[in-house]
C-alpha cells in the first residue's frame, strides 16, 4: 500500500501499507479479515458456456475486511527436513520468518504459480488507459524480479484479463482508502469477484490480483495491500484465501507488485511504522530487500528470505557452530548461477537463541541488485517471535558514525551498512565477530566468524 507526499501519511490496519518518511515512497502490507462472503452453487459447468454463480450476500461480506488477531497465521504446515540446526522454528507471529516448517495456507513458490489480473472499471468514469497497459506496468517486470531471485527455480506466470469488468457502483461509492472500512472493503471485494466471475475460472489460479482503474475519482493508490481471508470463500470449487487489492498509479511506484507478491509467499513487512506516522519508516533494513521498501536500491531479497521459499536449502546454507574460527566463502545473494553449475554458499547463520540468528550475506551490484550504491558482507538478525512490521528483522549497521549514498538511498544512515575488505565487526550482544578477508576475483567474499555459540 504505497503513501504519498514528503512525510506524509503512511499505512494500514495490521500490518498493511507503507508510507513516505524521509527516504521515500513505499508499498505493501497485507492484513486478516475474517468472514464468509463468496461460495458456489454445488451445481452447474464451470465450462466456458454455464457457470454456477456466486451465491453468498452483501450481508455476509460486510464483516470480510475486518483484521483478525488469529486464523491461518500459525496454518498447517509441511516440514522442511533440509532447515537443519540453525532453522529457527516457526511461530505463531503473522507472517514468522521461522522456517523449520511451512505454512500451508499459502502457496509456496518452488514452482510455477499462474496469476490471474482482473481489470476493474467503474460508472462514473470511463477508462483513460487499457487492461494491456495496465499489465505492461508490473508484468514482466515483476515476474522476471522473481525469476532473477529464485536463481530460475520459480516462475510467475500471469494471465490477465483482455477487457474490464464493470463494478456495479460509483468508484466514490466504496471509500476507498488507505486504512479502509470493513464494510466498504467487504463491499468492494463482492462486487468485484461477482463482476470478475463470468469471465474468469478462479480455480486456475494460485494468485488473484484486482486491478482499479487508476483514473477513477475514488481510487486511492495508498490502499494497495494482499487481502488475507480468514474463512476463505469459494469460487469455481477453489478457495479463493487471499486476493491483491491494486490501486496504483499509471505507471505505477517501483517494485510495488514485487512488494505485494511477497505477501501472498508469507513474507513480512520489513518496515518500521512509527507510531505518530510522521518518523522514518526505513529504520530496520534500509535499501536491503523489497519487503522493506519497493524504491530500496538492493531491493532482491535476503537469503533467509530465500531459505525459507526454497530457493536455497543446506548447501547453500553454511551452519556455524561450536568454537573457534569459522572460514566461509559467500557467494552475492543476488548472483546467477555459474551456467551449468551449482549454487554456492549464500548465507552463514549463527544462532544466538532460541528465538534469534545472526545472518550474514554477501551483496554485489548484480542482478536485483545492480543499482545498489555499495556493496559488501551484510549482517542481519532475525527474530521468529516478531510479526510483520514488528521488525522480524534488523540490519546491523556496522559503520554506525557514517552514512552513503544521500541523493538516492531510503535511508542513508543504512547504506554503509556492509563490511568491506579488511574490516570487522564484532555485533553488540553477541560477542560474534565477523572479519572480511578478501573479495575474490570470481567475486567471493572470504570471510571469518568467531565467537560464542550460545545455542546448538
Amino acid at each position: 500500500m504505497p503513501g504519498r507526499g514528503s512525510g506524509g501519511a503512511h499505512g494500514g490496519a495490521g500490518g498493511g501499507g507503507l508510507g513516505r518518511g524521509a527516504g521515500g515512497v513505499y508499498g505493501g502490507g497485507s492484513e486478516w479479515a475474517p468472514g464468509r462472503g463468496l461460495g458456489r452453487g454445488s451445481g452447474g459447468a464451470r465450462g466456458p458456456v454455464e457457470r454456477s454463480r456466486l451465491r453468498a450476500g452483501a450481508a455476509a461480506f460486510t464483516s470480510l475486511a475486518a483484521l483478525a488477531a488469529t486464523g491461518l497465521v500459525a496454518g498447517p504446515a509441511v516440514a522442511a527436513p533440509s532447515a537443519g540446526p540453525c532453522a529457527l522454528p516457526r511461530t505463531a507471529a503473522h507472517h514468522s520468518l521461522g522456517l523449520d516448517t511451512w505454512n500451508r495456507a499459502y502457496p509456496r513458490p518452488a514452482r510455477a504459480l499462474d496469476a490471474v489480473m482482473i481489470f476493474l472499471s467503474f460508472p462514473d468514469s470511463p477508462p483513460l488507459t487499457t487492461p494491456a497497459e495496465l499489465t505492461a506496468d508490473h508484468f514482466p517486470g515483476t515476474a522476471e524480479f522473481f525469476e532473477r531471485a529464485s536463481y530460475g527455480r520459480f516462475s510467475l506466470r500471469v494471465h490477465p484479463q483482455a477487457g474490464w469488468a464493470r463494478m456495479p457502483q460509483k468508484s466514490t461509492a466504496y471509500a476507498i482508502r488507505r486504512d479502509w472500512s470493513a464494510e466498504h472493503r467487504g463491499a468492494y471485494l463482492r462486487d468485484a469477484i461477482r463482476a470478475a466471475d463470468a469471465a474468469v475460472d478462479f480455480s486456475r489460479y494460485d494468485i488473484v490480483y484486482l486491478v482499479a482503474d487508476p483514473d477513477a475519482p475514488g481510487v486511492d493508490s495508498d490502499a494497495t495491500k494482499v487481502v488475507n481471508l480468514e474463512h476463505p470463500p469459494e469460487a469455481d470449487g477453489t478457495e479463493i484465501k487471499r486476493v491483491v487489492t491494486v490501486f496504483e498509479r499509471h505507471p505505477p511506484d517501483r517494485n510495488v507488485l514485487a512488494h505485494e507478491t511477497g505477501h501472498v509467499f508469507d513474507l513480512p513487512d520489513l518496515y518500521h511504522r512509527p507510531t505518530d506516522g510522521k518518523g522514518d519508516w526505513d529504520t530496520h533494513v534500509g535499501d536491503w530487500d523489497v519487503m522493506g521498501s519497493q524504491f530500496g536500491l538492493a531491493p532482491d531479497l535476503f537469503a533467509w528470505h530465500k531459505w525459507k521459499l526454497g530457493w536455497l536449502d543446506r548447501a547453500q546454507v553454511a551452519c556455524v557452530r561450536g568454537p573457534g574460527t569459522h572460514v566461509i566463502g559467500l557467494e552475492p545473494v543476488a548472483a546467477a548461477p555459474v551456467a551449468g553449475g551449482t549454487l554456492g554458499t549464500r548465507l552463514a547463520v549463527v544462532r544466538t537463541g532460541e528465538d534469534s540468528v545472526l545472518a550474514i550475506e554477501a551483496r554485489s551490484a548484480t542482478g536485483n541488485d545492480a543499482d545498489t550504491c555499495t556493496e559488501g558482507v551484510l549482517v542481519y538478525r532475525v527474530r521468529n517471535r516478531a510479526a510483520s512490521g514488528d521488525g522480524p528483522v534488523e540490519v546491523v549497521d556496522t559503520h554506525p558514525r557514517t552514512e552513503a549514498c544521500w541523493e538516492r538511498s531510503v535511508y542513508p544512515p543504512l547504506a554503509d551498512a556492509p563490511l568491506q575488505e579488511g574490516e570487522s565487526f564484532t555485533v553488540p550482544d553477541t560477542g560474534v565477530r565477523v572479519d572480511v578477508a578478501e573479495r575474490t576475483p570470481s567475486g567471493v567474499w572470504t570471510i571469518r566468524i568467531t565467537g560464542p555459540q550460545p545455542v546448538g
